[in-house]
């Protein structure tokens, strides 16, 4: 079946039994038995959104940096604080995680010969892997199955 779109054999997988049919209106697409439908109207409007959001969290970012400021200088830094402004409650909460520095705790239970409370792991290499594979002393074939890729997905638009 010839794609709808570029009007070539269609490049998409038959696996994922979708189709694609042009509309005046916008693109629709079926997967899965699911109708989406994407409009330029969708389009326009989601880069709208994406640049407001991009403003709204820039201009968040400023209000919370004023906001720590005020409490920093009413109350001290790290140290939650409470102010009401009209009907509206501002509080500040502190927020404290505690780990282990690695290195000092390790070299901490050596001292004290408390090795049963140190994990040792095992992990590979992969600057010495790569070194390996670039002076032919490991091939691809000899880790096959053990290289994972992961991927993300992403929505971009940008005016034309």
């Amino acid at each position: 079946m010839n794609c709808l779109l570029c009007y070539s054999p269609c490049h998409i997988s038959p696996s994922m039994k979708i189709r694609l049919s042009i509309f005046s209106f916008g693109v629709r697409m079926m997967a899965n038995d699911n109708d989406h439908l994407i409009t330029k109207d969708m389009v326009i409007k989601y880069n709208l959104l994406s640049e407001r959001k991009k403003e709204l969290e820039k201009e968040l970012d400023e209000l919370k940096k004023t906001f720590h400021i005020y409490f920093d200088n009413l109350v001290g830094k790290n140290v939650k604080g409470e102010i009401t402004v009209h009907n509206y409650k501002l509080q500040r909460q502190i927020r404290n995680t505690q780990k282990f520095n690695e290195v000092e705790t390790v070299k901490r239970l050596e001292e004290l010969n408390m090795k049963d409370l140190i994990r040792v792991v095992k992990k590979p290499d992969e600057e010495k892997i790569n070194a390996a594979m670039n002076l032919n002393f490991l091939n691809e074939d000899d880790l096959k199955g053990c290289v994972v890729t992961s991927s993300s997905q992403a929505i971009v638009v940008k005016p034309l």
